[in-house]
């Protein structure tokens, strides 16, 4: 049995693939990001991303942000090897928005937004408050976890390697 460190530092790389292949499917083919019960809106790479280019010898990070950022460099890292290894998103379903910064090595929500609520005047609407902001927040991780098995799906079938490897290197490489 893997040492539970052992097991996390030999695949980490797989938090940092799936947010690169989720920032291509962002690009290329929402049409892949659909959730698993039909409830979709749509998502967006929202105002910050991180990459990180692992050598053998050290580690290049490049950070891009800002509100409406270019992300020429950071499609120039993914050409040299990069992987996305943070990336703020914005999820939008129905009428409500999320954003959200998701780590790739440890698929943490960080800088979580959640949707406007109604206002608090009551004692008696704190409770209300509350199990809103917990159903909105399994709305986002039921979708997360939703993306995550549609990627591991293309990851382990023999089209990761003969279609899904070529068509992100295209991606970066036309940029």
């Amino acid at each position: 049995m893997l040492d539970i460190a052992t097991a996390y530092n030999r695949y980490k790389f797989l938090g940092y693939e799936f947010l690169t292949w989720l920032w291509f499917a962002i690009e290329r083919n929402p049409g892949l990001l659909k959730s698993e019960n039909g409830d979709f809106g749509a998502i967006n790479v929202g105002n910050r991303i991180v990459l990180e280019n692992f050598t053998r010898d050290k580690t290049e990070s490049i950070t891009i942000k800002g509100d409406d950022p270019n992300l020429d460099a950071a499609l120039l890292s993914l050409k040299n090897g990069a992987l996305v290894t943070e990336i703020n998103l914005v999820f939008k379903s129905n009428d409500h928005e999320w954003q959200f910064t998701l780590k790739g090595e440890s698929f943490s929500i960080t800088n979580l937004k959640t949707p406007q609520r109604g206002p608090v005047d009551t004692i008696e609407d704190t409770e209300g408050a509350v199990l809103e902001q917990a159903y909105l927040l399994d709305q986002l991780l039921q979708y997360q976890d939703s993306l995550f098995k549609t990627f591991i799906r293309l990851r382990v079938s023999p089209e990761w390697q003969t279609k899904s490897i070529p068509e992100l290197k295209s991606w970066a490489s036309a940029q």
